[in-house]
């Protein structure tokens, strides 16, 4: 016979959740977690129960910790003060309280833990145990320990630093962190200006042109400021600074406040300006050297003349009137070149050394316009130019009458020399309170990278040195119209020549305004 075998009993169906009591899923629910040790202890601070987490951290098996006291878990420095006790009083007293420090595995290694120890009562309050949940926080603090370390090298770097001034500002421009370097530089000790304005250590022009402010608002909207310009120390001296101001925001992009680094640049700066002054100095000699070589050549010239004529006239007194008059005609234009170039050197050295007196009276400038052209007039004709004066009826104002014929004297002088055989045209109006006098001429015109230096001292238009001169005249005209509160500008005719403008107010104490130059013709 064949023995039956009992069929197999078929599998017990799983506990829906829903059967579960409550004390089962809080079980599977502690059972489940690994990153936090979550265990029971009994009323005298013994391990009652242990779950998967607290052996992971803890390294006990359950059979191995249960029933042991929660001593097991601390160092020996905290079990010499009692900490262990110490915790469970506050915990039975309060209900709840939270620890951070050391505690040690099985192994006797140590961990950071962040530990929540908890009281647990009955319904009558009886106290029946502790529940505590213990986190090892070793990795995060050790971050937090590379942090700290970083940001404390960080700091000892910055308030090492001698040479640069470092620290940071609020969001309103209030200091709150000061090195050694802003103390050196700046004067400040930290106590003297944490808290204080950005604006303490701007100059007093700037504290009311309100620089600071324009300072962080540019920061702001450009992510960066950076300027060089004159800061203040804490004993009222200036210093020549380099700043560069940045704002700060932290993760979420709020703007938290600013960084400023600041340099000391006094001595650069004094050295740039010892080497601009040295350039200068050079270039004045360069201008004096080529000064004295372009007025030995002009001074020799008349002077050469004049001895040649004098010498002739020895040996024509006998001879007729005619070539003797000749001769002395030669020789009194060569004694009148002579004494202009004189008389326009002691200009200059008026003019520099502050000794050129103006003797203002009251004049008819219409008058003094018609004086000047009629003693160059006879200049004109020999030289081809046909002169034409253009100033009908009176023009009352005041002013020192030499010194303005000197002026049309120049620019006379200068466009029958440039404009030899072409029409000049001299103009006076009168314009409100201000008289304009115009000289043009149709001569070739001044080339256009000269315009800007041409009422210089010794500037003469590169292509006309043939013509001659110290380049004095322009520079002496300048400075009498300005002596006369008036401007004098110069501009280039369409299809040649050039048009200087003089204007000159007519009332005393007033000054001329310059007006758009707009291009004129000859007639």
């Amino acid at each position: 016979m064949t023995e039956e075998k009992p069929a197999p009993a078929s599998p017990r169906p799983a506990p829906s959740v829903h059967s579960w009591t409550q004390e089962e899923q809080a079980r599977l629910i502690i059972e489940s977690v690994r990153d936090y040790a979550i265990f029971m202890l009994d009323a005298r601070g013994h391990v009652a129960t242990w779950n998967p987490g607290a052996e992971a951290i803890k390294g006990y098996r359950a059979e191995e910790i249960l029933g042991q006291s929660i001593t097991r878990f601390y160092t020996p420095e905290d079990l010499v003060a009692g900490r262990p006790q110490r915790l469970l009083r506050a915990a039975a007293e309060a209900g709840h309280v939270e620890d951070v420090g050391w505690r040690v595995r099985k192994d006797g290694t140590r961990f950071w833990a962040d530990v929540v120890l908890s009281a647990v009562r009955d319904a009558s309050g009886q106290l029946l145990g502790y529940s505590k949940v213990t986190r090892d926080l070793t990795q995060h603090r050790a971050t937090q320990e590379r942090l700290r370390q970083s940001e404390e090298r960080f700091r000892r770097l910055v308030e090492g630093v001698q040479d640069y001034a470092i620290f940071m500002l609020d969001p309103t421009g209030h200091v709150v962190t000061w090195n050694a370097g802003a103390e050196r530089i700046k004067g400040y000790r930290a106590e003297e200006i944490l808290g204080q304005s950005l604006t303490r250590f701007f100059i007093p022009e700037d504290v009311a042109s309100g620089k600071g402010a324009r300072e962080l608002e540019l920061a702001l909207r450009e992510g960066r400021y950076e300027e060089e310009g004159w800061r203040m120390r804490k004993d009222g001296s200036r210093f020549w600074a380099s700043v560069i101001l940045t704002p700060l925001r932290d993760t979420s992009g709020q703007h938290v406040g600013f960084t400023k680094v600041t340099r000391d640049l006094t001595e650069r700066k004094k050295m740039e300006e010892e080497r601009l002054r040295l350039a200068q100095t050079q270039e004045a000699l360069r201008l004096r050297d080529e000064f004295l070589s372009i007025a030995s050549h002009e001074l020799r010239t008349p002077l050469t003349a004049l001895q040649l004529q004098l010498h002739s006239l020895r040996e024509l007194l006998v001879s007729a009137e005619q070539k003797v008059q000749t001769k002395l005609d030669r020789a009194t234009r060569s004694s009148e070149r002579l004494v202009d170039l004189v008389e326009s050197l002691l200009d200059v050295s008026r003019i520099s050394t502050g000794r050129f007196e103006m003797n203002p009276q009251p004049l008819d400038l219409s008058e003094v316009v018609h004086e000047a052209t009629e003693r160059l007039r006879e200049s004109a004709t020999r030289a081809g130019c046909e002169l034409t004066v253009i100033a009908d009826g009176s023009v009352p104002g005041t002013g020192d009458r030499l010194r303005l014929e000197q002026v049309l004297t120049n620019l006379l002088s200068n466009a029958i020399k440039y404009a030899a055989r072409a029409p000049i045209e001299v103009s006076l109006v009168r314009e409100a309170e201000t008289a304009v006098l115009e000289v043009r001429d149709r001569g070739p015109g001044i080339p256009e990278e000269a315009l800007p230096r041409i009422f210089e001292r010794f500037e003469r238009a590169v292509e006309m040195r043939h013509y001659g001169g110290l380049g004095l005249g322009l520079y002496v005209v300048r400075e009498i119209v300005k002596a006369h509160d008036g401007m004098v500008t110069v501009r280039n005719l369409p299809g040649g020549g050039a048009c200087f403008t003089i204007r000159l107010p007519l009332v005393p104490g007033a000054t001329a305004r310059e007006e758009p130059a707009k291009p004129g013709e000859l007639h």
